[in-house]
């Protein structure tokens, strides 16, 4: 990691509260091994909380665990930011139901592997991945890791300097393409979140063609300070809409279709992504919980949540990112949730940003 890209992050977790720590092989913390079962959650929504718990093979090693997601058999993709001198080591890893280890691929992106999606199109299922850092693209793959297209800046959006498509520069800014995460609609068309880039949100057609564009850097509605996490709200009982995790800005926004603003929901720490379960949406937060909202956008519950636990992480933020053993994380507690998602049974897998990489399952019990 670059150190321009090391200060940069450092002054997002003093600045945001937020923290992380790393996670050691998956020997430690194993909560599903335990006897007595770890149950966090409240009601109807409590999850038995299974840390560690996919299982991989010794050949390859975690590295920046990044975004998860659930394809229509129940496998599991985990993406890695993966580690730029380290071109010979997939980034992509697929486990099955019992989070055994099934195959890996997507050398390509490491070194900024970042968010990834899959999609049924017809009688087929893709894989969409999103690439920052030096990669500034996004991709189209088959569920095995063989490529279908490549894309990068929007050119036709005038947001990018020349050869932002074809030679991009290894930097950061509101005029880089560093896109973060996918929203998918019905028909196959998209919105892709340049949450780290330019803080728009772009929309594309089934084929990848660029259309349109909503947002502005800023504060207030219809503006971003990192537009992280990206999803279609499809929920009962309401219009289609599109819900952007305004990470930096501690809340969420919902646009229409046509990326006019609906409103705002203040009460976040640092919201970085969305999923939804029937009328359940998911919103996994960097400052260590993993929050749920019922149908009517009101909090159900905090998964995690420890604000003693929060300030501890804080504090010693920079030694327990670089542990390699984790003895000091605390079972039942999130550090750093980059990504989480649901699979069909509403059961709930988190991929946390620290180092050596850490997801944890949260079987649904109740």
């Amino acid at each position: 990691m670059k150190s321009s890209l090391l200060i940069s992050r450092r002054r997002f977790l003093v600045t945001s509260a937020a923290a992380t720590a790393a996670f050691a092989a998956p020997r430690v913390l194993t909560a599903q091994k335990s006897e007595k079962q770890l149950v966090i959650g409240e009601g109807e929504h409590r999850y038995e909380v299974l840390h560690n718990w996919p299982q991989l093979p010794d050949k390859y090693q975690w590295q920046t665990t990044h975004n998860v997601a659930v394809d229509k058999e129940g496998l599991l993709y985990v993406i890695h930011e993966g580690r730029e001198n380290q071109k010979d080591h997939p980034s992509v890893f697929v486990f099955d139901k019992e989070g055994k280890f099934v195959r890996a691929f997507g050398n390509q992106f490491q070194g900024g592997g970042h968010g990834l999606e899959v999609i049924t199109e017809g009688k087929e299922q893709f894989l969409y991945v999103t690439g920052y850092q030096q990669l500034k693209n996004f991709a189209k793959l088959t569920l095995k890791g063989e490529q279908v297209w490549e894309k990068r800046a929007p050119m036709d959006s005038g947001l990018y300097p020349k050869e932002e498509d074809t030679k991009p520069a290894k930097r950061w800014g509101r005029d880089a393409f560093m896109p973060t995460n996918y929203a998918f609609l019905p028909d196959g068309g998209f919105f892709l979140a340049d949450g780290y880039g330019s803080y728009r949100v772009h929309r594309y057609d089934k084929e990848g063609n660029w259309k349109s564009m909503f947002g502005e850097p800023g504060k207030g509605d219809s503006q971003f300070n990192t537009p992280h996490g990206i999803w279609i709200d499809q929920r009962p009982g309401r219009d289609m809409s599109v819900v952007v995790a305004d990470r930096a800005n501690k809340r969420l926004q919902w646009f229409t279709l046509e990326g006019k603003h609906i409103k705002t929901l203040d009460g976040f720490i640092l919201p970085a992504n969305v999923d939804t379960h029937k009328d359940v949406m998911l919103v996994p937060d960097l400052s260590a919980r993993v929050t749920l909202l019922g149908k009517d956008d009101k909090v159900i519950t905090h998964l995690g949540e420890d604000p003693q636990w929060r300030e501890q992480v804080l504090k010693d933020s920079m030694k327990l990112r670089s542990s390699r053993t984790g003895e000091e994380w605390v079972a039942g507690k999130f550090l750093h949730p980059h990504d989480a998602c649901f699979d069909p049974a509403g059961n709930i897998y988190v991929a946390e940003w620290v180092h050596t990489g850490r997801i944890t399952k949260l079987r649904k019990v109740s």
